[in-house]
């Protein structure tokens, strides 16, 4: 059988720091503190910097690829788009499918009368009267 030594020394210890003593003030926790909140920002930057790499080179082959086959950016096209819209149509007679002319849908519709109104029309006088109270 092995047999199991205690420190009484360093439980004694621990029990006070639980019980909410005096911890230990360690001399260099202030500069230990400082050196990993710096290991941790450097990490950081390092990560920030390896993800803007590897979306270059992401993008390095999206181009690569529109290039090849001629396609366009999503930003280039829309902007292809806008510009499609605002120049005049001289001479055509139908207008720009996405274009809508003023006044088109901008005003707010009428609100539609409730089901309890159309029943009421139905109804005879004197029942119009009770339920409209």
């Amino acid at each position: 059988m092995s047999q199991v030594v205690l420190d009484q020394g360093g439980a004694t210890k621990d029990m006070g720091k639980m019980l909410g003593g005096e911890e230990e003030k360690d001399p260099d926790a202030q500069k230990k503190e400082e050196e990993r909140q710096e290991a941790l920002r450097q990490q950081e930057e390092e990560r920030k910097a390896k993800h803007a790499r590897m979306e270059a080179e992401r993008e390095k082959v999206r181009q690569q690829i529109r290039d090849k086959y001629g396609l366009k950016k999503k930003e280039e096209k829309e902007a292809e788009e806008k510009a499609a819209l605002e120049q005049p149509c001289e001479g055509s007679l139908t207008r720009p499918k996405k274009a809508i002319p003023a006044g088109c849908g901008d005003e707010e519709e009428e609100e539609e009368e409730s089901i309890l109104d159309t029943v009421l029309k139905y109804l005879p006088g004197p029942l119009q009267d009770m339920f409209k109270k």
